[in-house]
C-alpha cells in the first residue's frame, strides 16, 4: 500500500497535468487501494464510467445532506444499478441538524451565508469519509468558477482534510476539461445524468440553493444565487478558496 508522504506530489502534478483524465485515473486507483471517488454530479459520473473501463474493484461515495431534489435521488439510483456498484452514503449527525434547524428555521442560509448549513450538513459528513480514506477523487473543473477553481491541479496533497496525523491525495483527473468536453462523453457513451439538466439546471446542489440559469449565464451563478460570486464553494473544496 502506498501512502501519501510516499509521493512526490509536485513532480506527479507536473507529469501527470499533461495527461488525459483516464490516465490520471488508471494512475490513481492503480497507485492506492483505500481511495474512492466522490461523486454527486456529471463530472463525476463520467469518472465512475472512466473507472468502470479500468478495473470492477472501485469505490464510489455521495453526501446524501437531506435537501437534494427529487431527481438527484433518482440520479443516484441509477447510476447505482447501471454500473453494478454500491454507493457509500454519508448522512450529517441528526443532532446537529436537529439543532440548527431548532434554532435558526430550515432556510437560515438566505440571510446569513450557507456556510454554516453546508458545514453541518455536508463537510463535516465529507471529513468522517476521508478521515478513513488515503486519496480520493473529484469531478471538478477550473472552469466551473474560474474566482475559486482556476488553478485546481490534477494530484494535489489536500490541505483542506489532511491532519498531522493523516496525511489525504486530492485526484481532479477532470481538472482541464470543459463542461462541453464532458457532456460530450456523456452523449457519445450514453451516461446517466440527471434529469434536472434538461430544464436548465447545471450546477446542482441542495434544492433550496439550486436554481437553473439562463442562457449563457454561468453555470455556478445558479449555486447560492444571492451570494457574492467568489464565495461559491461550500467547504468541499475549501482549498480552492485560498489559491
Amino acid at each position: 500500500m502506498v501512502a501519501a508522504t510516499d509521493l512526490n506530489i509536485t513532480a506527479l502534478e507536473t507529469e501527470y497535468s499533461q495527461k488525459t483524465p483516464r490516465e490520471i485515473l488508471q494512475f490513481a486507483l492503480g497507485t492506492f487501494d483505500n481511495i474512492a471517488i466522490s461523486f454527486s454530479g456529471a463530472e463525476d459520473v463520467v469518472l465512475i464510467d472512466m473507472a468502470s473501463k479500468i478495473t470492477k474493484d472501485f469505490r464510489v461515495f455521495t453526501l446524501d445532506t437531506g435537501r437534494l431534489h427529487p431527481e438527484t435521488y433518482q440520479f443516484l439510483d441509477e447510476v447505482r444499478k447501471h454500473y453494478g456498484i454500491k454507493i457509500e452514503v454519508m448522512f450529517p449527525d441528526a443532532a446537529e441538524v436537529q439543532t440548527l434547524v431548532e434554532e435558526k428555521g430550515l432556510f437560515s442560509f438566505y440571510t446569513d451565508g450557507h456556510k454554516e448549513c453546508c458545514g453541518v450538513r455536508k463537510v463535516r459528513p465529507l471529513r468522517r469519509k476521508l478521515n478513513t480514506l488515503d486519496a480520493w477523487i473529484t469531478g471538478q473543473r477550473k472552469d466551473q468558477s474560474p474566482s475559486t477553481r482556476n488553478h485546481i491541479p490534477v494530484i494535489e496533497a489536500d490541505a483542506a482534510f489532511s491532519t498531522p496525523d493523516h496525511s489525504l491525495v486530492k485526484f481532479n483527473p477532470l481538472a482541464s476539461w470543459s463542461s462541453a468536453e464532458v457532456w460530450s462523453y456523456i452523449r457519445a457513451l450514453d451516461v446517466p445524468y440527471n434529469k434536472l439538466h434538461e430544464r436548465g439546471f447545471v450546477s446542482i446542489g441542495c434544492e433550496p440553493c439550486t436554481k437553473a440559469v439562463l442562457p449563457n449565464q454561468h453555470e455556478r451563478e445558479g449555486r447560492w444565487w444571492w451570494e457574492e460570486s467568489t464565495l461559491k464553494e461550500c467547504g468541499l473544496h475549501a482549498g480552492n478558496l485560498e489559491k
